[in-house]
Protein backbone atom coordinates (compact mmCIF):
# COMPACT_ATOMS: atom_id res chain seq x y z
CA UNK A 1 0.00 0.00 0.00
CA UNK A 2 3.09 2.37 1.00
CA UNK A 3 6.77 2.09 -0.40
CA UNK A 4 9.02 4.63 0.98
CA UNK A 5 12.63 4.07 -1.05
CA UNK A 6 15.89 6.23 -0.61
CA UNK A 7 14.15 9.41 0.84
CA UNK A 8 16.63 12.19 2.23
CA UNK A 9 15.13 15.73 3.24
CA UNK A 10 17.34 18.53 4.71
CA UNK A 11 15.99 21.77 5.69
CA UNK A 12 18.02 24.93 5.27
CA UNK A 13 20.57 23.17 3.55
CA UNK A 14 24.37 24.99 3.92
CA UNK A 15 23.19 27.51 6.18
CA UNK A 16 23.94 27.37 10.11
CA UNK A 17 20.32 25.95 10.59
CA UNK A 18 20.72 23.07 8.76
CA UNK A 19 18.77 20.03 9.46
CA UNK A 20 19.28 16.89 8.13
CA UNK A 21 16.09 15.44 8.62
CA UNK A 22 15.39 12.11 7.08
CA UNK A 23 18.89 10.01 5.55
CA UNK A 24 17.72 7.85 3.56
CA UNK A 25 14.05 6.05 5.00
CA UNK A 26 13.46 2.38 3.38
CA UNK A 27 9.70 1.41 4.72
CA UNK A 28 7.18 -0.91 3.34
CA UNK A 29 3.59 -0.85 4.55
CA UNK A 30 1.42 -3.62 3.25
CA UNK A 31 -2.72 -3.63 2.49
CA UNK A 32 -3.83 -3.74 6.25
CA UNK A 33 -0.72 -2.85 8.16
CA UNK A 34 -1.12 -0.43 11.43
CA UNK A 35 2.66 0.76 12.53
CA UNK A 36 3.31 3.01 15.51
CA UNK A 37 5.98 5.01 14.63
CA UNK A 38 8.27 6.26 17.90
CA UNK A 39 11.19 8.17 18.77
CA UNK A 40 13.05 10.69 20.22
CA UNK A 41 13.27 14.38 20.17
CA UNK A 42 13.56 15.55 16.33
CA UNK A 43 13.71 12.01 15.08
CA UNK A 44 12.01 12.11 12.01
CA UNK A 45 8.44 10.98 13.24
CA UNK A 46 6.21 14.06 11.43
CA UNK A 47 8.82 14.75 8.66
CA UNK A 48 8.19 11.24 6.95
CA UNK A 49 4.56 12.03 7.24
CA UNK A 50 4.81 15.46 5.71
CA UNK A 51 6.65 13.91 2.87
CA UNK A 52 4.18 10.97 2.47
CA UNK A 53 1.34 13.88 2.18
CA UNK A 54 3.61 16.43 -0.07
CA UNK A 55 3.51 19.22 2.66
CA UNK A 56 7.37 19.24 1.64
CA UNK A 57 9.15 18.03 -1.54
CA UNK A 58 11.24 14.89 -1.01
CA UNK A 59 15.09 16.01 -1.70
CA UNK A 60 15.77 12.68 -3.07
CA UNK A 61 13.40 9.26 -3.28
CA UNK A 62 10.25 7.92 -4.21
CA UNK A 63 7.07 7.49 -2.85
CA UNK A 64 4.72 4.85 -4.00
CA UNK A 65 1.24 4.21 -2.90
CA UNK A 66 -1.59 1.41 -4.11
CA UNK A 67 1.06 1.20 -7.32
CA UNK A 68 1.06 4.74 -8.09
CA UNK A 69 4.23 7.19 -7.54
CA UNK A 70 3.24 10.03 -6.00
CA UNK A 71 6.54 11.58 -5.17
CA UNK A 72 6.10 14.64 -7.54
CA UNK A 73 2.55 15.45 -6.90
CA UNK A 74 1.82 18.37 -5.22
CA UNK A 75 -0.19 17.71 -1.56
CA UNK A 76 -3.63 18.77 -3.77
CA UNK A 77 -3.34 15.67 -5.81
CA UNK A 78 -2.29 13.67 -2.72
CA UNK A 79 -5.47 14.82 -0.66
CA UNK A 80 -7.47 11.71 -1.66
CA UNK A 81 -5.04 9.09 -0.79
CA UNK A 82 -4.71 10.11 2.87
CA UNK A 83 -6.72 10.76 5.48
CA UNK A 84 -4.85 12.30 8.24
CA UNK A 85 -5.29 13.67 12.28
CA UNK A 86 -3.27 16.03 13.69
CA UNK A 87 -2.46 16.77 17.48
CA UNK A 88 -4.33 20.00 18.19
CA UNK A 89 -8.11 19.21 18.28
CA UNK A 90 -8.65 22.52 16.35
CA UNK A 91 -6.81 21.32 12.64
CA UNK A 92 -8.68 19.31 10.48
CA UNK A 93 -12.26 20.78 10.49
CA UNK A 94 -13.87 23.99 10.06
CA UNK A 95 -14.84 25.26 13.52
CA UNK A 96 -17.68 28.03 12.59
CA UNK A 97 -19.74 24.95 10.28
CA UNK A 98 -22.05 22.53 11.87
CA UNK A 99 -21.14 19.42 12.32
CA UNK A 100 -23.18 17.75 9.47
CA UNK A 101 -21.83 20.30 7.20
CA UNK A 102 -18.13 19.19 8.05
CA UNK A 103 -18.75 15.62 7.09
CA UNK A 104 -20.59 16.76 3.53
CA UNK A 105 -17.09 18.54 3.15
CA UNK A 106 -15.57 15.42 4.11
CA UNK A 107 -17.36 12.76 2.23
CA UNK A 108 -16.51 15.18 -0.86
CA UNK A 109 -12.97 14.82 -0.71
CA UNK A 110 -11.35 13.88 -3.78
CA UNK A 111 -13.75 14.46 -5.91
CA UNK A 112 -14.89 16.56 -9.04
CA UNK A 113 -16.27 19.95 -7.12
CA UNK A 114 -19.70 21.56 -8.42
CA UNK A 115 -21.78 24.76 -7.32
CA UNK A 116 -24.26 22.82 -5.52
CA UNK A 117 -24.09 22.67 -2.06
CA UNK A 118 -26.63 20.50 0.19
CA UNK A 119 -27.21 17.69 2.31
CA UNK A 120 -29.68 14.71 1.12
CA UNK A 121 -32.45 13.11 3.85
CA UNK A 122 -30.42 10.20 2.93
CA UNK A 123 -26.71 11.15 3.56
CA UNK A 124 -27.90 12.97 6.90
CA UNK A 125 -29.39 9.80 8.05
CA UNK A 126 -25.66 8.54 7.29
CA UNK A 127 -23.90 10.87 9.44
CA UNK A 128 -26.33 10.08 12.17
CA UNK A 129 -25.64 7.00 12.08
CA UNK A 130 -22.03 7.14 11.69
CA UNK A 131 -21.60 9.47 14.83
CA UNK A 132 -23.92 7.10 16.98
CA UNK A 133 -21.09 5.01 16.46
CA UNK A 134 -18.50 7.31 18.08
CA UNK A 135 -20.70 7.20 21.48
CA UNK A 136 -20.54 10.67 22.07
CA UNK A 137 -24.06 11.89 21.91
CA UNK A 138 -22.98 13.73 18.61
CA UNK A 139 -25.92 12.31 16.62
CA UNK A 140 -28.01 14.82 18.21
CA UNK A 141 -26.15 17.54 17.45
CA UNK A 142 -25.78 17.40 13.69
CA UNK A 143 -26.31 21.46 13.68
CA UNK A 144 -23.91 22.56 16.45
CA UNK A 145 -20.70 24.57 15.92
CA UNK A 146 -18.03 22.44 16.04
CA UNK A 147 -16.13 24.87 17.75
CA UNK A 148 -18.29 24.02 20.53
CA UNK A 149 -17.37 20.67 20.61
CA UNK A 150 -14.49 19.60 23.39
CA UNK A 151 -11.50 18.63 22.11
CA UNK A 152 -12.26 14.60 22.37
CA UNK A 153 -15.14 15.46 20.48
CA UNK A 154 -13.84 17.37 17.71
CA UNK A 155 -10.80 14.55 17.45
CA UNK A 156 -13.67 12.01 17.27
CA UNK A 157 -14.89 13.56 14.71
CA UNK A 158 -11.94 14.52 12.76
CA UNK A 159 -11.05 10.89 13.09
CA UNK A 160 -14.53 9.93 11.76
CA UNK A 161 -13.98 12.85 8.74
CA UNK A 162 -10.35 11.52 7.83
CA UNK A 163 -12.27 7.95 7.43
CA UNK A 164 -15.24 8.89 6.14
CA UNK A 165 -13.73 7.85 1.94
CA UNK A 166 -11.53 5.00 2.95
CA UNK A 167 -8.23 6.17 2.60
CA UNK A 168 -5.19 4.61 0.93
CA UNK A 169 -3.50 5.43 4.20
CA UNK A 170 -4.52 6.87 7.03
CA UNK A 171 -1.99 9.49 8.78
CA UNK A 172 -2.48 9.86 13.00
CA UNK A 173 0.03 12.19 13.84
CA UNK A 174 0.44 12.26 17.97
CA UNK A 175 -3.42 13.02 17.81
CA UNK A 176 -4.36 12.27 21.31
CA UNK A 177 -1.08 14.41 22.44
CA UNK A 178 -3.31 17.05 23.51
CA UNK A 179 -5.87 14.90 25.47
CA UNK A 180 -6.23 14.02 28.97
CA UNK A 181 -5.50 11.01 29.66
CA UNK A 182 -9.07 9.44 29.72
CA UNK A 183 -10.13 11.30 26.75
CA UNK A 184 -6.89 9.80 24.60
CA UNK A 185 -7.77 6.36 26.28
CA UNK A 186 -11.16 6.34 24.40
CA UNK A 187 -9.59 8.41 21.24
CA UNK A 188 -6.88 5.55 20.98
CA UNK A 189 -10.01 2.93 21.46
CA UNK A 190 -12.03 4.59 18.69
CA UNK A 191 -9.19 4.64 16.42
CA UNK A 192 -8.33 1.03 16.52
CA UNK A 193 -11.80 -0.01 16.03
CA UNK A 194 -12.31 2.25 13.39
CA UNK A 195 -9.38 1.14 11.71
CA UNK A 196 -10.00 -2.77 12.00
CA UNK A 197 -13.52 -2.74 11.21
CA UNK A 198 -12.93 -0.59 7.62
CA UNK A 199 -9.34 -2.90 6.98
CA UNK A 200 -7.57 0.39 6.56
CA UNK A 201 -3.71 0.64 5.84
CA UNK A 202 -2.68 3.27 9.07
CA UNK A 203 0.60 5.16 10.49
CA UNK A 204 0.11 6.43 14.34
CA UNK A 205 3.12 8.83 15.68
CA UNK A 206 2.83 8.45 19.04
CA UNK A 207 5.00 9.72 22.12
CA UNK A 208 3.70 7.53 24.47
CA UNK A 209 5.92 4.06 24.48
CA UNK A 210 2.95 1.73 25.64
CA UNK A 211 0.14 2.84 23.40
CA UNK A 212 3.33 2.53 20.42
CA UNK A 213 3.73 -1.50 21.68
CA UNK A 214 -0.63 -1.86 22.55
CA UNK A 215 -2.09 -0.78 19.32
CA UNK A 216 -0.76 -1.82 16.02
CA UNK A 217 0.31 -4.84 14.28
CA UNK A 218 4.18 -3.59 13.79
CA UNK A 219 6.39 -0.54 15.60
CA UNK A 220 9.06 1.21 13.98
CA UNK A 221 11.58 3.16 15.70
CA UNK A 222 13.33 6.09 14.50
CA UNK A 223 16.91 8.09 15.36
CA UNK A 224 18.21 10.69 13.44
CA UNK A 225 16.08 10.27 10.85
CA UNK A 226 16.95 6.53 10.08
CA UNK A 227 14.25 3.64 10.82
CA UNK A 228 16.67 1.35 13.47
CA UNK A 229 13.91 -0.92 14.67
CA UNK A 230 11.23 -2.47 12.92
CA UNK A 231 8.77 -4.82 15.20
CA UNK A 232 6.31 -6.71 14.55
CA UNK A 233 4.46 -10.25 15.34
CA UNK A 234 4.73 -12.35 18.28
CA UNK A 235 7.88 -10.07 18.82
CA UNK A 236 5.91 -6.79 19.49
CA UNK A 237 3.23 -9.03 21.48
CA UNK A 238 5.85 -9.25 24.01
CA UNK A 239 7.32 -6.14 24.44
CA UNK A 240 7.77 -4.01 27.00
CA UNK A 241 8.32 -0.82 27.23
CA UNK A 242 12.11 -1.32 29.41
CA UNK A 243 13.07 -3.65 26.64
CA UNK A 244 12.03 -1.49 24.12
CA UNK A 245 14.15 1.21 25.61
CA UNK A 246 17.02 -1.19 25.84
CA UNK A 247 17.05 -2.03 22.60
CA UNK A 248 17.15 1.68 21.11
CA UNK A 249 20.02 2.41 23.18
CA UNK A 250 21.96 -0.85 22.45
CA UNK A 251 21.62 0.06 18.77
CA UNK A 252 21.41 4.01 18.84
CA UNK A 253 24.46 4.13 21.74
CA UNK A 254 22.36 6.88 23.56
CA UNK A 255 19.86 7.58 25.70
CA UNK A 256 16.12 8.06 24.56
CA UNK A 257 15.33 11.54 23.90
CA UNK A 258 12.06 12.54 24.49
CA UNK A 259 10.84 13.65 27.87
CA UNK A 260 7.09 13.21 27.15
CA UNK A 261 7.72 9.52 26.22
CA UNK A 262 9.76 8.66 29.13
CA UNK A 263 6.97 10.46 31.66
CA UNK A 264 3.88 9.16 30.38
Amino acid sequence: MLELKGIYKTFNPGTINEKKALNGIDLVLNDGDFVTVIGGNGAGKSTVLNMITGVFPVDRGSIVVDGVDVTRLPEHKRAKYFGRVFQDPMTGTAANMEIIENLAIASKRGEHRTLRFGVSKKEKEQYRELLKKLDLGLEDRLTSKVGLLSGGQRQALTLLMATLKKPKLLLLDEHTAALDPKTSAKVLALSDKIISENKLTAMMVTHNMHDAITYGNRLIMMHEGTIILDISGEEKKKLTVEALLQKFETISGTKFANDRALLT
